[in-house]
């Protein structure tokens, strides 16, 4: 059921093989359906239709039954206001389900990957340097405080790699995302004036960017997977969603005014982090998949989406 015959993903290649490499979690998420659609036949893909991840017998059944390799876990409790009055639901989806996740991985001798966020930083606006692997988080609102444990969950199985990643947007061709590029290309096209947030400092990455550096740390075509720890992968620089609406519209060649807006006269529930831009230099110096600037990946958004409505 699960071999497969050599083929290519991100530009590597995979032998055929009994045992599948991948088993991908939150497959119909931006990241997880990306990973998917690169890993091809090498993955069972896996979302809540298929396993309920706060079942901790499901989960270790699913696992004993398709004994992958390595276990991509991108499924996440994302509403972060919401959250805030869910906090016991965002736990079971971020926390809970990584526990169950993480020991069953141990039972089988399995990698396990657990995707986190830049939001574990609930940086001030007086921060200017990235925030490292090695500094402490302190997440501040429900979303990130869960989050962060579902890292702790997961860094108890000795096999684990955290990536903490920010602000994702998939491909245009991806029906089914939800993210603020699509967003404002959507609005964009109603209204001659939109209001966006000024303060939040951060690394917006485009999803294919990030899958084949998360394919490449988990040790794709026979390599080694990197070793275990955490890993910040994001595109390069830092922006604010202010500043990056305003460059999407232009590389869109659409002709809408941006007011800047502080996080305060939004009145979002949660609280945001003011910075939350994170150090990639531990995955760069491993030589995977060079991870461009983040104009340039707002760029190739564009390009694809320009060929998409033509």
């Amino acid at each position: 059921m699960f071999g497969h015959d050599k083929k290519t993903a991100a530009g590597v290649s995979f032998e055929k093989g009994s045992r599948p490499r991948f088993l991908v979690t939150g497959a119909y998420g931006q990241l997880g359906s990306e990973l998917c659609r690169l890993l091809g036949s090498a993955a069972v893909a896996v979302d809540i239709d298929d396993l309920d991840l706060t079942d901790g017998k499901a989960v270790r059944a699913m696992l004993g039954d398709s004994q992958p390799e390595v276990v991509i876990n991108c499924a996440a409790y994302t509403q972060v206001d919401q959250a805030e009055n869910d906090e016991d639901a965002a736990r079971a989806v971020n926390a809970v389900a990584v526990k169950h996740l993480a020991r069953a991985c141990g039972e089988i001798d399995s990698l396990l990957v657990q995707i986190s966020t830049d939001y574990v930083f609930g940086g001030s606006g007086d921060r200017t340097s990235p925030y490292r692997e090695d500094e402490p988080p302190f997440p501040q609102c429900v979303y990130a405080r869960t989050k962060r444990e579902g890292e702790l969950a997961a860094s108890r199985h000795p096999k684990h790699l955290i990536v903490r990643t920010c602000g994702l947007y998939a491909r245009p061709t991806d029906e089914r995302a939800n993210n603020f590029v699509r967003t404002m290309l959507r609005l964009g096209r109603s209204h001659g004036e939109l209001r966006v947030v000024s303060d939040q400092q951060c690394t917006p990455s485009f999803v294919p960017h990030v899958a084949g550096a998360v394919l490449y740390l988990a040790g794709i075509a026979g390599c080694k997977p990197a070793p275990w720890g955490i890993y910040h992968v994001t595109n390069h620089g830092a922006t604010n969603w202010h500043d990056f609406a305003v460059e999407l519209f232009r590389l869109a060649g659409m002709r809408v005014s941006v007011e800047a807006i502080s996080t305060a006269e939004y009145g979002a529930v949660a609280p945001r982090p003011a910075y939350s831009v994170l150090d990639t230099t531990a995955y760069d110096r491993l030589g995977g998949p060079a991870m461009p600037s983040w104009e340039s990946a707002l760029a190739e958004y564009v390009e694809q989406w320009k060929k998409a409505v033509a």
